[in-house]
């Protein structure tokens, strides 16, 4: 059977999770996404970027985050969209309105920090845990820095 005739289930057997960055910058989402792969060498996570505006300026477009969700969901098991700032969010909640309902239902909206969620969840992916964990790594990223910088030395 050709890969275009395949069924969306059939393609999700045995795929991982994968994520979307939102980004107001082009950029910041590109170099996150470069610095993750950086840290977390050892493992592969599908990944795509809806950053910024098609003229180069800062923004982030609905349309544009659905495709990015759909392409990612094409090759995943289900799909985790992190988020720089609060009109990310709000783009990101419109795309899923966009995509296919059963695309949306594996598609998860995180609120966890930009970076530091990116590398919990990029290593989570990649090692190929379910997009609730995967979600759960990142979100988890903000207590994590808040209990190394509630642990450091006040001189």
């Amino acid at each position: 059977m050709p890969e275009s005739a395949r069924s969306d289930a059939d393609a999700q057997q045995g795929a991982r999770v994968g994520i979307v960055l939102v980004s107001h910058s082009q950029v910041l989402a590109q170099d996150t996404l470069n610095l993750a792969r950086q840290l977390v060498s050892s493992v592969e996570t599908d990944v795509a970027v809806a950053a910024g505006l098609p003229d180069g300026g800062l923004g982030t477009d609905s349309a544009a985050v659905a495709a990015a969700v759909e392409r990612v969901a094409a090759v995943s098991s289900g799909v985790l969209v992190l988020v720089d700032l609060g009109s990310a969010v709000m783009s990101a909640d419109a795309a899923l309105e966009l995509v296919a309902p059963e695309v949306a239902a594996r598609t998860r909206i995180s609120s966890s920090p930009f970076l530091e969620g990116m590398i919990g969840a990029y290593a989570a992916a990649g090692i190929g845990r379910d997009l609730d964990s995967v979600t759960a790594e990142a979100e988890s990223a903000a207590a994590t820095k808040a209990a190394q910088v509630s642990q450091l030395d006040r001189r």
